[in-house]
């Protein structure tokens, strides 16, 4: 039955992708398999809302994917061996993905690892973890975004789905508005504490990245 859905699934993210991410399904990804067949599917129950290595833009500027992704909780599942991420790797391995966890971090993404040998071996336990993460932050509707004013409320839910530092600019496509108006949205945002600048004042157009407030906000964490 696993094996069915799975095939299903594959396909359909196979024909969804493209560029550097169509490599990444196509290689091994029995670690992966193994992750959904004992952990996220009979916790979540469905493959609906999953996305196979997913997609983003770290810190650096590079590409960078996660296992399996639910971008409405905002988490990402990685499942680790021993073998590629400890044993044999190199110190410019590691630091690559100490990088790529902050990275992860940064985006408002919850990084949720795994090692093949505990989900081999201590599934039921892995499965309670994830529960627990979902019964602490796992709310998905976004109640507390209502509370917003409706252009701060947009500028939010975009930048969320952009995943990246974001500009001015971007802030006037997404709303259809002057640099002006957006602006003045943009600094009531930065005085609630749910975006900050990146390397810069708002003057100078340098970038903006929502903080984990924004993200509790969206999963209507208290």
């Amino acid at each position: 039955m696993f094996e069915k859905e799975y095939e299903i699934f594959w396909n359909e993210q196979v024909r969804q992708a493209q560029g550097q991410r169509l490599d990444m399904l196509r290689r091994d990804l029995t670690g992966t398999k193994k992750l959904l067949e004992e952990v996220v599917l009979p916790v979540l129950g469905t493959v609906e809302g999953l996305e196979l290595e997913f997609e983003m833009i770290s810190l650096s500027g590079v590409k960078i994917y996660g296992d399996v992704c639910h971008p409405k909780l905002r988490i990402v599942f990685e499942e680790e061996s021993f073998v590629t991420h400890a044993e044999k790797i190199t110190r410019d391995r590691f630091s690559f993905e100490r990088a790529r966890a902050r990275s992860v971090a940064m985006l408002g993404y919850t990084y949720f690892p795994y090692s093949r040998d505990q989900l081999e071996k201590k599934a039921s336990f892995c499965q309670r973890n994830l529960y627990e993460w979902i019964g602490r932050f796992g709310n998905a509707q976004g109640a507390g975004m209502l509370e917003l004013p409706v252009y701060e409320r947009e500028v939010l839910r975009f930048a969320l789905l952009c995943n990246k530092p974001f500009q001015l600019k971007e802030v006037s496509q997404w709303l259809q508005l002057k640099r002006e108006a957006c602006g003045k949205i943009v600094r009531k945002l930065e005085a609630k504490g749910f975006i900050l600048p990146i390397g810069g004042g708002l003057a100078r157009s340098h970038k903006f990245m929502f903080t984990e407030k924004a993200v509790a906000l969206l999963h209507g964490r208290n």
